[in-house]
C-alpha cells in the first residue's frame, strides 16, 4: 500500500484470483452470518409477537381455544377436505351433533326459557290473602258473598342461615336407697348421643363444620369471609379457629381419603394434574405443589395429593405400585415415575391443540390447518363416547387412525419448513415429541382424547389459591388435599357435599375399617331416598 492509501495489486493473476476468491468467501460468510441474525431475529420478533397474542387473547378474549379468524376455519375446511376427497361420505359419517335436526332442537332448547330445578322439592308455606270484611259484602244487594275460587301465583323465597344453640342436659341418676343407707351407690349418666358431636369435647356441631367445609372447599369462601358472614349472622368465629376444624375434619376423614386413594390406584386410566400452591415460610412463600389423580367409571373418585415440591417424588410416591395408564400433560418428571413400572404414558389433545391456537398469528394457515384436523379426532369422540368399548376401539382404530396418518405427515411436513425458534415450530415439535403418548388413546378404548377433567379440577383449585392465598405449613396442605378430595367427589356423583359431610362427621368416627367404604360418596348416594 502507497502513501496514498491505496492498495497495490500484484501482478500476477493466480495472486489475483486469490485475492478475489478470499474476498468472495468473506462476502459469503459475511452474508450467510447476516442472514443468520435476521432469522433469529425474524424467530424471536414471531415468537414475542405469539406470546403477546396469548397474553392478550388471556385478557380481553374467548377462554375458548378458538381460532380469531372465520376465513381461517373456511381455509381449514377447504384443505382438509381435500386431504379426504378420495373417500366417500355416508351418512354414518356424520356427527349426531352436527345433523340439522339435532342443531334446530337445541336452538329452540336455548330459546325457551329455563326451568326452575327441582321446583316441586321445595317446602311449600302457603300465605293466605283475603278480603277485608267490609268487601266480601255485595255492593249491589248487600248479600254475602261466596269465596268460589283462589287464583295461584308461585314465589321462591331465600331463608338466611342462622345459629342456633343447643344445650344438652346429661341427666344423672342415683338409688336414694343407697344413699340413704350411707352406701353412697353408684351414679348413672347418659351418655351424649353421637349425633350431638362431630369434633371430641368440640364446639362446633357437624352441620357448622359441614358448611365451613363446603364453603371453602367446594364455594370456595376464604375463611375471613366467612367471618364476616358469621358476624353478619350475630355470632363470630375467627379464621384460627376455622382453621382448626378444618384440620380436625381432615383428621376423621383421612380413613376415608386413603381408601379412595387407593381405589384410584386400582383403575386402568388414571388423570392428572398438578398446580402451585404457595406454602408460607418465614421469608417467603415457597412454591408447593397440589396434584389430582382421577380414577376411572370403575373408581370414580378425585383425589388429591399436597408435596412441599414438584420434583417427581410426589407421583412416584402415589403410583408406587400403578401398573395402568398414566394420562398427563408433557411434564417430564412423569418420565421417571412410568419408566420400567410398567406405566403407560397417555397424552392430551386439547394440550397439543391449544399450542397451535397460541402460536396462530405466527402462521394463521398452518394453525387452521392444524386445529381443524384435530378437531376432527373431537368429533369423531363426541359421536362414539356413548358407545360400547368394543365400537369405540373399532372406531378408534379406522377412522381416528386416518386422521392421526393425516396429522402426522403434515407434521413431519411443515418440521422441514418451521425455524426451530418458531412459536408454530414450538407447537410441531411439542406434537411430534409426544407422538407416542398422544396416539395411547388408539391403542387403548378406555383412554379419552384429552385430559381437561383434570385440568378443570385444577382451575377450581386455582380459584381456591386466588382466594386463600396460601396454606400455612405442609399440614395445612395435607389438610386442604384431603377436603378437597371429598368435595370434589362429591361433586363429580352430584352429591350435595354439605349434607353428605354433616352426616359422615356423625358416623365415620365410631366406623370400623372393614366398613368405611361405606361412606364413599358413591355409595353414601346410593342408600340415600332420593339423591341430594
Amino acid at each position: 500500500m502507497d502513501d496514498a492509501g491505496t492498495c497495490e495489486l500484484p501482478d500476477d493473476v493466480e495472486a489475483l484470483k486469490a485475492i478475489v476468491a478470499r474476498v468472495v468467501r468473506e462476502r459469503d460468510e459475511i452474508v450467510a452470518s447476516a442472514k443468520a441474525r435476521m432469522d433469529t431475529v425474524q424467530a424471536q420478533m414471531a415468537a414475542m409477537e405469539a406470546e403477546l397474542f396469548r397474553l392478550r387473547k388471556m385478557l380481553y378474549g374467548p377462554r375458548a381455544d378458538r381460532l380469531s379468524s372465520p376465513r381461517d376455519l373456511a381455509q381449514m375446511l377447504l384443505d382438509f377436505a381435500a386431504e379426504l376427497e378420495s373417500r366417500p361420505v355416508v351418512a354414518e359419517d356424520i356427527p349426531d351433533d352436527c345433523r340439522r335436526e339435532d342443531a334446530a332442537s337445541i336452538r329452540q332448547v336455548r330459546r325457551g326459557r329455563r326451568r326452575i330445578a327441582d321446583f316441586d322439592k321445595l317446602p311449600a308455606t302457603v300465605i293466605e290473602h283475603d278480603l277485608p270484611e267490609e268487601e266480601k259484602s255485595c255492593p249491589c244487594c248487600g248479600e254475602r258473598r261466596k269465596r268460589i275460587g283462589s287464583d295461584e301465583s308461585w314465589q321462591i323465597e331465600f331463608v338466611p342461615a342462622r345459629f342456633e344453640r343447643y344445650r344438652h342436659l346429661r341427666h344423672k341418676y342415683a338409688c336414694p336407697k343407697c344413699d340413704a343407707n350411707g352406701n353412697g351407690g353408684q351414679v348413672a349418666i347418659a351418655e351424649r348421643a353421637a349425633a350431638t358431636s362431630a369434633v371430641d369435647k368440640g364446639m362446633a356441631g357437624p352441620g357448622l363444620l359441614a358448611y365451613i367445609v363446603t364453603s371453602k372447599y367446594a364455594d370456595f369462601l376464604p375463611l375471613y369471609r366467612l367471618e364476616d358472614i358469621f358476624r353478619r349472622a350475630g355470632f363470630e368465629i375467627s379464621r384460627g379457629t376455622q382453621c382448626v376444624w378444618c384440620r380436625d375434619v381432615a383428621e376423621i376423614a383421612r380413613p376415608l381419603h386413603d381408601l379412595m386413594c387407593s381405589r384410584v390406584r386400582r383403575s386402568r386410566v388414571i388423570g392428572t394434574d398438578d398446580t402451585v400452591m404457595p406454602m408460607q415460610e418465614r421469608e417467603r412463600a415457597r412454591k408447593a405443589r397440589m396434584w389430582v389423580y382421577l380414577g376411572d367409571e370403575d373408581h370414580p373418585y378425585n383425589v388429591f395429593d399436597f408435596t412441599p415440591t414438584r420434583s417427581r417424588d410426589g407421583p412416584a410416591r402415589f403410583l408406587a405400585d400403578y401398573k395402568g395408564t398414566l394420562l398427563a400433560d408433557a411434564y417430564g418428571g412423569y418420565d421417571g415415575v412410568v419408566a420400567g413400572n410398567g406405566i403407560t404414558r397417555a397424552g392430551c389433545w386439547a394440550h397439543a391443540r391449544r399450542k397451535f391456537v397460541d402460536a396462530e398469528c405466527s402462521d394463521p394457515e398452518t394453525a387452521a390447518q392444524a386445529v381443524g384436523m384435530i378437531d376432527r379426532l373431537f368429533a369423531i369422540e363426541r359421536r362414539i363416547s356413548p358407545q360400547k368399548l368394543e365400537i369405540r376401539a373399532a372406531t378408534r382404530a379406522d377412522e381416528s387412525h386416518r386422521v392421526l396418518q393425516l396429522i402426522h405427515s403434515r407434521l413431519l411436513e411443515w418440521k422441514t419448513t418451521l425455524l426451530p425458534k418458531h412459536p408454530m415450530g414450538g407447537a410441531v415439535r411439542y406434537a411430534l415429541n409426544q407422538w407416542n403418548e398422544l396416539t395411547a388413546f388408539v391403542r387403548d378404548p378406555r383412554v379419552p382424547l384429552d385430559n381437561n377433567a383434570s385440568e378443570r379440577e385444577m382451575k377450581r383449585m386455582a380459584l381456591n389459591r386466588k382466594n386463600s392465598l396460601f396454606v400455612g405449613n405442609t399440614r395445612g396442605g395435607e389438610t386442604a388435599a384431603i377436603l378437597s378430595s371429598l368435595t370434589s367427589s362429591c361433586r363429580r356423583h352430584g352429591v350435595n357435599p354439605q349434607l353428605y359431610l354433616a352426616q359422615l362427621l356423625v358416623n365415620l368416627p365410631g366406623t370400623p375399617l372393614s366398613r368405611v367404604h361405606e361412606w364413599l360418596p358413591d355409595e353414601w348416594k346410593r342408600r340415600q331416598p332420593t339423591a341430594p
